[in-house]
């Protein structure tokens, strides 16, 4: 049985992580930097990733990026990211930010969202085969699905670039 023929659902990888905003955090109007959120949407998507893996993974992209609302000093910020797909050797992980009113009503308010691709490696840093994702959710299924259509326009984007690289060094003779 090949290692490929391993898969795990979609709860088996999940992961959360919840931090408290600190002066240190912020811009100089009280608002969490979009830097440190994007730390934190790298680790908790990297342990998504590691989690549905079982191997040492590299963040390859982030992108759909999404800053909805900002966040203050001394608020709640959880994350929670789970894997959408595997691929042969990447995975989609999909992060949501919220903040809990912790001193009020309970009630979480969504701040960020944002699709990360981790590729799984080996102790030598070469790229090995990750499981399956098995959805159960009827959420999960769509998320699993739409990840192709993301995969695509990555991919797109990625060999937009290459090109432009190559035209801006043959300009610049580098």
């Amino acid at each position: 049985m090949s290692e490929r023929a391993i898969s795990r659902t979609v709860a088996e990888s999940q992961a959360e992580r919840s931090e408290i905003v600190f002066p240190n955090d912020v811009n100089p109007i009280g608002n969490l930097f979009g830097g440190r959120l994007m730390q934190f949407i790298d680790l908790v998507g990297a342990v998504a990733s590691v989690r549905h893996s079982r191997a040492i993974t590299v963040t390859a992209s982030m992108d759909h990026l999404d800053f909805v609302a900002p966040v203050k000093v001394g608020e709640l910020l959880i994350l929670k990211a789970s894997v959408n797909r595997a691929f042969k050797t990447s995975m989609e992980v999909g992060v949501k930010a919220m903040v809990e009113d912790v001193l009020g009503t309970g009630e979480m308010r969504h701040v960020a969202s944002a699709y990360l691709t981790y590729v799984a490696l080996d102790r030598s840093g070469h790229k090995i085969e990750v499981p399956l994702v098995v959805p159960e959710t009827e959420h999960q299924k769509r998320r699993y699905e739409d990840a192709v259509a993301r995969r695509e326009m990555r991919s797109g984007e990625t060999l937009r670039k290459k090109e432009i690289r190559a035209t801006i060094g043959s300009v610049w003779n580098l």
